[in-house]
């Protein structure tokens, strides 16, 4: 998967945002205003950071090389994942998934059945 990839992927999901609030270098892809996922423009090869159950964020670091703990975020729930073609794309696309959920999840009830509507 690359960073085009990434990010139509990310933008796939209902009601998320992208912008730029950390400066032009690093997308950002909300949902209701709260980050699931964020992407590196600079780096090469492009790295992302996915927010993660606890679990399975340690399960994905024993499993990949190319998963750290989140660089500059919560290294507890978030993973820092290198995209350089090692790691399948359907577990890259389940990364994503993951992130956006557990976002979603967090939620209130209304926003939550607000966004599954669309």
């Amino acid at each position: 998967m690359n960073l085009e990839d990434f990010r139509a992927r990310c933008l796939t999901k209902a009601a998320v945002t992208e912008g730029t609030p950390f400066g032009p270098d690093t997308i950002v892809f909300k949902v209701a205003g709260k980050m699931f996922a964020l992407a590196s423009l600079e780096a090469v090869p492009p790295r992302v950071n996915l927010k993660c159950d606890p679990e399975r964020a340690l399960d994905l670091r024993d499993r990949y090389d190319e998963v750290t703990p989140g660089y500059h975020m919560n290294k507890k729930h978030w993973n820092t994942v290198e995209l350089c073609g090692r790691i399948p794309v359907a577990e890259l696309r389940a990364m994503i998934d993951h992130s956006y959920e557990l976002v979603v999840a967090s939620l209130p009830k209304k926003q939550r059945a607000e966004i599954t509507a669309l």
